[in-house]
């Protein structure tokens, strides 16, 4: 199966989760996400390694927030769709693992704080991505797969 969009994860802190994503096989920027866990607990873990399929979501609450703070680009949420057990996944913005409420958080850059990962410029990162991302919507269902790489030999470099 071809995927559209794809998650790698390349490093764990004690409560987050550093990525990368790709579009079609181009970095695109950094996700952060809670720890890592083979299911996902609201808040506390991120998605489970697997497929995916990405969505826009017009009626979330977050929507409304979000064409109020990005009149000119936003259409809908970006909607992680078919966790199991969960709903209401979305591509957003902010920095910590605090700032996540379960879902990956957009970045330019990183840095790592004491036992855990941050996203930086995570506005300016989301404001490149999802008109992107939107534009293959266009296109139709976008395919996400998600893959756990935290056991590379560089991640104790981190």
């Amino acid at each position: 199966m071809d995927f559209g969009l794809k998650v790698v994860r390349i490093a764990k802190g004690a409560n987050s989760t550093l990525s990368h994503l790709y579009a079609n096989g181009v970095f695109l920027n950094y996700l952060l996400e809670d720890k890592l866990s083979t299911t996902k607990t609201a808040g506390l873990t991120c998605i489970p390694e697997g497929e995916y399929t990405l969505m826009r979501n017009t009626t979330a609450g977050m929507n409304t927030r979000y064409r109020e703070r990005f009149p000119k680009m936003h259409r809908g949420m970006l909607q992680i769709c078919g966790i199991p057990d969960f709903d209401l996944v979305f591509l957003h913005i902010g920095n910590t693992h605090l700032d996540t409420h379960g879902c990956p958080l957009t970045g330019t850059y990183w840095q790592k704080r004491g036992d855990d990962f941050e996203v930086c410029q995570s506005e300016a990162a989301y404001r490149y991505v999802y008109p992107l991302l939107d534009k293959l919507l266009e296109a139709g269902e976008i395919k996400l797969k998600v893959e756990n790489k935290t056991a590379a030999p560089w991640n104790s470099l981190f």
